[in-house]
């Protein structure tokens, strides 16, 4: 895992960061945030190994991985983990990050496509894909277009 010199000020900076951060359960943090950071494009804010914790971070997104514990669960986890929902994260472009998951043979959930999405008499339209992590939630990153 990537990790800058500026480690505790990025950990102190993040408390003043998103009022709402997922926090994930994963069955190997080391595993999850190697996905994260070599081949979505996340840096590590600040882990605690010894717990199995990791704080990550790309632009203006934010999430933790966890190992499972037994703290937070409110069911049985089969995976694949995180069904009902996806994160979308939105990035300038998704291309470099397809070509690195393509590179390690990892499948696209689905291969990229043009989204329109109503606001009121505004119309986004954004290029986007999905891809599963290690532990199966389905994250979806898109570019505006």
């Amino acid at each position: 895992m990537k990790s800058g010199p500026n480690d505790e000020i990025l950990a102190l900076k993040s408390l003043d960061g998103p009022a709402l951060v997922p926090e994930l359960s994963v069955r190997d943090a080391s595993v999850s945030a190697t996905f994260y950071t070599e081949l979505l494009g996340f840096h590590v804010v600040y882990e605690r190994k010894n717990e199995g914790f990791v704080y990550l971070s790309m632009g203006k997104a934010s999430l933790m991985l966890e190992e499972v514990n037994g703290h937070w669960e409110t069911g049985e986890l089969n995976p694949p983990f995180g069904r009902g929902m996806n994160l979308q994260i939105k990035v300038e472009s998704i291309e470099p990050i397809i070509r690195r998951l393509k590179r390690e043979g990892i499948p696209l959930f689905r291969e990229p496509f043009v989204s329109e999405y109503a606001a009121g008499a505004i119309c986004f339209r954004q290029r986007e894909f999905l891809v599963q992590d290690p532990d199966g939630y389905l994250l979806r990153f898109a570019e505006s277009i």
